[in-house]
């Protein structure tokens, strides 16, 4: 694996953005809670100078004639922060208290008895774009007066005065709570949930560098929640990882001394081949005898070779795929094989015009590895005289070609299934390498199609899926 170093993205980190986001969430929750508030501060300071202003009215209604004396009349409406009171009883509105208005001009009214939650709201926000000199009449009915309602005059300049100050308080009550609120959440949520991400990050980042370091590895800090759980998934995963890594690079180095001595052994093989050929001359019965069980051991020998070989390369190339006869291709494996015998029958169910499409040379390796491999397992197998048989079927249904290869020797065994078409790990015979097969199933996948290994009361059962056209198969089991 190449070193590299990762980069991260300029700009605000995890914990930057976690404060700006928590303070920004607090003070959309103080706005939230300042547009009632200072609808509801309003209303109160308007209802202080309804009751101000009865207070006021009571106090001319006590004295005689209802007149009281100049000063005392100017005294009552600067307390009550009015020009003007007036009362409705018995269906008559009478006007208790009066002083000149110094811009007279139209007022705008507000009837604080049938005022809605949105109408408060509203009202006084429009107070804050409103000119202080703007005249207003308010009607209401303070709690403890007797009559139908009260209806004072008034500057809006004292109320916006008020709500200006109440806004400034709120506001800087709001960015303390605000500070408060997102330290609290910053460091909470910094110690359980940002800082040990960035732990995360930083081991991840630190590990890509040289993953077969086992010093690089995350050390869980023993947490039972989420990220405790992400930590030692991490560290499985790393575990297997470097586990790969340093299992291809030995077999990376395996393969190239196999290769070379792949390459001389070939060599050496094929002189003692030729040294066979001679010896099945002699007219020694002796050398007779022993002679085809040298040749077909060098020729397994020079077959396990060239499979090595050929699993060993990097790419494989493409099919060439074609339409051709499935029987031309079982009839020339067989014939290879030396097959029908005496000790091996061949039981086959193949139309004349079955057609399979694929590469006619490498899927000639597949059914010569599988037809060759329940051989050798029946050859080393051999119980009774009873001739033993290898079934060869095809069926063609839904775009695709499914083939069977059935044969009765002893079975696979649960332990060659579990790693069946992997080299090396997968064979069931003694002495083999597994080859075969993994480079079975790498052709077929290759081809769109795939193997698979069945139940099978006696003996082996491979099925073999193939498209007709080269399609990829689906749903197949």
């Amino acid at each position: 694996m190449k070193n590299r170093k990762s980069k991260i993205t300029k700009g605000f980190s995890l914990s930057e953005k976690l404060l700006i986001l928590t303070l920004l969430f607090v003070m959309l929750a103080e706005i939230l809670i300042f547009l009632p508030s200072i609808g509801n501060f309003r209303r109160g300071w308007l209802d202080e100078r309804l009751s101000a202003a009865y207070i006021a009215a009571l106090a001319v209604e006590a004295a005689p004639n209802n007149t009281v004396p100049e000063k005392l009349r100017w005294e009552l409406l600067t307390h009550a922060q009015v020009y003007s009171v007036a009362l409705k009883k018995d269906d008559q509105r009478i006007l208790i208290l009066q002083s000149p208005v110094p811009n007279p001009i139209e007022p705008i009214v507000y009837d604080l008895r049938n005022s809605s939650f949105y109408d408060l709201i509203t009202d006084a926000i429009k107070v804050y774009f409103q000119p202080k000199e703007t005249l207003i009449r308010v009607v209401g009915k303070p709690e403890m007066s007797n009559p139908e309602f009260i209806e004072v005059l008034m500057e809006q300049g004292p109320l916006k005065k008020e709500m200006i100050n109440f806004a400034l308080n709120i506001l800087g009550l709001s960015i303390l709570i605000s500070m408060i609120t997102a330290a609290l959440v910053y460091l909470a949520l910094n110690r359980l949930l940002v800082k040990p991400i960035g732990e995360l990050t930083h081991n991840m980042m630190h590990f890509s560098e040289n993953p077969q370091d086992p010093d690089r590895k995350i050390q869980p800090s023993g947490r039972t929640d989420e990220i405790g759980t992400v930590e030692n998934e991490l560290l499985a995963m790393q575990t297997d990882l470097s586990t790969m890594l340093l299992q291809k690079t030995r077999l990376a180095n395996l393969g190239t001394a196999v290769s070379k001595i792949n390459h001389d052994l070939r060599g050496m093989l094929s002189t003692a081949q030729l040294v066979s050929d001679r010896l099945s001359g002699v007219d020694d019965p002796t050398v007779q005898n022993v002679t085809p069980r040298l040749v077909r051991s060098i020729d397994r020998a020079i077959r396990l070779c060239t499979d090595t070989l050929q699993y060993g390369k990097a790419d494989e190339r493409d099919p060439n795929r074609t339409q051709f006869p499935f029987k031309r291709l079982i009839a020339e494996v067989l014939e290879e094989q030396d097959l029908p015998r005496d000790d091996i029958l061949i039981k086959t169910d193949i139309d004349e015009n079955a057609q399979i499409y694929g590469d006619y040379e490498q899927l000639y390796r597949v059914f010569a590895n599988l037809i060759r491999n329940s051989i050798q397992v029946l050859e080393a197998n051999k119980a009774t005289d009873k001739p033993d048989e290898v079934s060869i079927f095809i069926r063609q249904e839904n775009g695709a070609s499914t083939i069977d290869i059935k044969d009765t020797g002893p079975g696979i065994t649960q332990e060659a299934r579990e790693h069946l078409f992997e080299a090396f790990r997968g064979s069931n015979r003694k002495g083999g390498t597994g080859l075969g097969l993994a480079i079975t199933a790498e052709i077929l996948k290759a081809h769109n199609g795939n193997i698979t290994c069945e139940d099978n009361p006696t003996g082996a059962h491979f099925q073999i899926y193939l498209p007709q056209n080269g399609q990829v198969i689906e749903n197949l089991a």
